[in-house]
């Protein structure tokens, strides 16, 4: 049980690491690629607005949502790994 027990919080404290790096990283793509367009497109408006407009579609975005698998797949891996050496 213990060793179970530090599977639990050893495994959760680098998935949340995987999370935070994950979620920053794509952040800062999104923000590069929001300047860049910003660019290309002949500086429509404020630069501020325009960023800020992007990044709340961003928020709201299927992409931001998925990073969540980080938390889901490994967990269902490794129940499904003891579950199949357990009990089959």
């Amino acid at each position: 049980m213990l060793a179970f027990l530090r599977l639990v919080v050893f495994g959760f404290l680098i998935l949340s690491v995987i999370y935070v790096v994950v979620s920053f990283w794509s952040r800062a793509t999104r923000r590069r690629k929001l300047e860049r367009e910003w660019e290309v497109t002949g500086r429509p408006g404020d630069k501020e607005t325009y960023m800020t407009e992007g990044m709340e579609q961003y928020d709201r975005s299927l992409r931001r949502k998925l990073i969540v698998l980080i938390y889901v797949v490994p967990v269902v891996a490794i129940a499904a790994i003891i579950y199949v050496t357990n009990f089959m």
